[in-house]
């Protein structure tokens, strides 16, 4: 029993002695290969920088180390994956410059990484240490070389925008209006500086309603809406409240029609979806109060006087309808679709009256109310043409039965052939 005891034994210090040679081993390859990634980094950085660097080579280290745990979370990993993509930038500039056969999407799509690198390198640098202090020594020199390429990042999204291939655009468009909000960008001030943001902003917001990305044309529509040139501010106005539309969020979507029709009162869509949307929903009450709301801060208001009065006039009440149309053309006698809108209504009262006539052999007089209805219709469709003769929708149809039932043959023909 004791030799059986003492074999035991023996075999248990033997199974120990095993168990620290591996574990030494198991350390040494861990070392080992942790410093194999850190060579990568320092190669990669070295071949660089070489007179003819081989890019494929230091792309292949230094991707290496981006996904190796030992060095992944190393700022200076990213930091090195940056100049890379530098690198390979200023020697496709270089090869332009001495005429000789560069790779411009290259460059871009360089840029485009090195952006996304010197980011990570820098948030990683931001991590305080073991003593709470943060040593971030790549901040400055990283932000200068990014916005020396930032406006590169608008070609970039132009070249790929232009051969259809808009989600790559959103890409390049989206971080240059990224970039103002970086931390490491932050001393730049680039919100308020950068009058081309909005104007990028706008071309994300294509781009991403293009790539049918409707949350990436929410996050980059605030600020196209700020653009200078005001179609194109409407236009992204418009097609984010659409992307709001299609993500479901129901209230934000009402939320900017209204905004819409305040801020942009020229764009039609804002108002012809919202009173669409109350209409189909069966809340007509909730557009007059929309109306009402305004009418109460801006009385005189020429658009919200319309906008009481289309609805006065889609709930059949004619009279009210025309007041309000009225004072908006008091308010601003260049209301072309006021004007457009005041004959629809007297067309409709001509056809009533005409109707009453019809039914009742005894009436005589509702041919007479027809045509004094037809007439007044006459005087306000003329107008709007006078006013938007390239917009035919507004008058043409209406003069076309105006004419018509005022037996006014020459005009009718004229108007005949515009239709």
């Amino acid at each position: 029993m004791r030799e059986i005891k003492q074999s035991n034994l023996l075999t248990n210090i033997k199974i120990t002695i095993m168990k620290r040679g591996l574990f030494s081993l198991m350390l040494l390859m861990v070392v080992s290969f942790a410093f194999a990634q850190q060579k990568n980094v320092r190669d990669a950085k070295t071949i660089a920088n070489d007179v003819k660097p081989d890019f494929k080579k230091a792309e292949t280290l230094i991707n290496a180390a981006l996904t190796n745990p030992e060095t992944m979370n190393d700022a200076a990993t990213w930091d090195v994956a940056g100049l890379v993509q530098k690198r390979i930038v200023e020697e496709e500039m270089k090869n332009a410059y001495l005429q000789k056969p560069f790779d411009t999407l290259k460059a871009y799509n360089s840029i485009l990484k090195m952006y996304e690198y010197f980011l990570e390198c820098d948030r990683l640098a931001e991590i305080p240490n073991e003593k709470g202090k943060v040593k971030n020594k790549y901040r400055k020199a990283n932000a200068a070389t990014m916005l020396a390429e930032r406006n590169n990042l608008i070609n970039g999204g132009i070249e790929y925008f232009n051969v259809k291939q808009p989600a790559n655009a959103l890409k390049f468009f989206g971080t240059y209006v990224d970039a103002a909000s970086y931390p490491m960008l932050e001393k730049e001030n680039i919100a308020v500086v950068d009058t081309m943001l909005p104007q990028i902003a706008y071309y994300a917001v294509l781009a991403a309603s293009d790539s049918e990305n409707p949350s990436a044309v929410v996050k980059y529509a605030p600020v196209a809406i700020k653009n200078k040139n005001r179609e194109e501010a409407a236009i992204a106005m418009q097609v984010w409240s659409g992307a709001l539309k299609d993500m479901g969020d129901n209230d934000a979507w009402i939320a900017s029609l209204q905004e819409g029709i305040v801020t942009f009162p020229e764009n039609q869509y804002f108002f012809a979806n919202l009173i669409d949307h109350y209409s189909s929903s069966n809340q007509p009450e909730k557009a007059m109060e929309f109306a009402d709301g305004m009418l109460s801060k801006e009385p005189s208001n020429p658009l919200y006087l319309y906008v009481k009065a289309y609805l006065l006039h889609n709930m059949n009440s004619y009279n009210e309808a025309i007041n309000y149309y009225a004072k908006a053309i008091e308010a601003d006698p260049a209301y072309a679709e006021a004007y457009s809108n005041m004959g629809l209504i007297y067309i409709m009262k001509a056809q009533e009256a005409a109707d009453a006539d019809a039914a009742d052999l005894t009436n005589t007089s509702g041919q007479e109310a027809a045509k004094a209805n037809y007439r007044e219709a006459k005087t306000y469709l003329e107008k709007a043409r006078q006013l938007k003769p390239e917009q035919k929708d507004l008058w043409a149809p209406g003069l076309y039965r105006v004419y018509y039932n005022l037996n006014m043959e020459p005009e009718f023909l004229e108007i005949e052939s515009v239709m």
